[in-house]
């Protein structure tokens, strides 16, 4: 059953809009002071930097698939991606016949032009979410990123390793790596790679990725900004905001030493260590269980309201 479609008026969605610009803001400003005064933060930038949603179209409120918007001010979406008019039947249906115009996502045009990532979407998320979460990586690919980095010098020039190249070292020869995730694999340098214990590419990728995989997890966010506008920005924002976290918790377990920075080591070489990163992980393998299942219902409802 197609569910009829909601409206909001002008007042109601740009108090929505409003508020998710202060939210984004939280974290963008910051960001965009730093690249102008040409600075660097090895934790904070990350999300603007290596995703490739931008801050100013993350800033964008959307109000996802089937909300009809009213009032002068919608008319502006009409020069946004996959937005249209809505039609007279639709205002109807939603409650709203009297706003004389509106606007609404163009789902089918959404969905003709973004299949590939729709459906790859839905195929990730599902398969990872049937998987067992494995929780015994100890966060060593960021350890792998750096192994006999001397030889490399490819990562995070601008900081010091905790315990120096050769203890680095140690630590990565004294540890099995098992990582599953590809976007992560593909950065160790050469000397490392076939320490792994698997093989990770991006043809495999829908076989290996499991929900315990702290970068998997953080790439919730990918996946929802891929879909946007046609998911509500509150959803993005919470998977965005998770993701912030585990990259600060992904950091602290890294060979960096970040204290000065605002980030105290996870000391992941020692058996506490361990032990705090894996409480860490499951935490967030729990957090992302959730947006992992919203994330699917949305896409269910969007082929569905079709």
């Amino acid at each position: 059953m197609i569910p009829a479609p909601l409206s909001l008026a002008e007042n109601a969605w740009q108090a929505s809009a409003l508020a998710h610009r202060h939210r984004v803001d939280r974290y963008a400003a910051p960001y965009l002071a730093r690249r102008s005064a040409g600075a660097k933060h090895p934790v904070e930038d990350f999300l603007f930097t290596y995703y490739t949603q931008k801050p100013g179209q993350l800033s964008r409120w959307h109000p996802g698939a089937g909300t009809v918007l009213t009032g002068t001010a919608a008319a502006e979406r009409l020069g946004w991606k996959f937005y249209r008019e809505a039609t007279p039947e639709e205002l109807e249906a939603s409650g709203a016949p009297g706003q004389g115009s509106g606007v609404v996502l163009d789902l089918g045009k959404f969905l003709d032009q973004r299949k590939e990532a729709v459906d790859f979407a839905r195929i990730i998320l599902g398969r990872t979410a049937l998987r067992p979460a494995q929780f015994g990586c100890f966060g060593l690919h960021e350890w792998a990123m750096v192994y006999q980095q001397e030889a490399n010098q490819v990562r995070h020039e601008y900081l010091e390793l905790r315990l120096g190249s050769t203890g680095t070292d140690q630590v990565v020869e004294d540890n099995k790596i098992r990582c599953t995730h590809f976007d992560a694999y593909r950065f160790y340098t050469p000397q490392a790679s076939g320490l792994n214990e698997l093989r990770p590419t991006r043809e495999n990728q829908r076989e290996l990725e499991q929900p315990g995989c702290l970068h998997a997890n953080m790439d919730l966010y990918k996946w929802a900004y891929k879909l946007s506008p046609a998911l509500p920005s509150e959803l993005v924002m919470d998977c965005f905001e998770l993701s912030w976290r585990i990259r600060a918790m992904d950091m602290q377990a890294s060979p960096y030493d970040l204290a000065a920075w605002g980030y105290p080591p996870i000391e992941i070489e020692t058996a506490s260590g361990k032990a705090d990163y894996v409480a860490h992980q499951r935490a967030f393998s729990a957090e992302s269980a959730v947006l992992r299942e919203r994330l699917g219902a949305a896409l269910e409802a969007l082929g569905a309201t079709r």
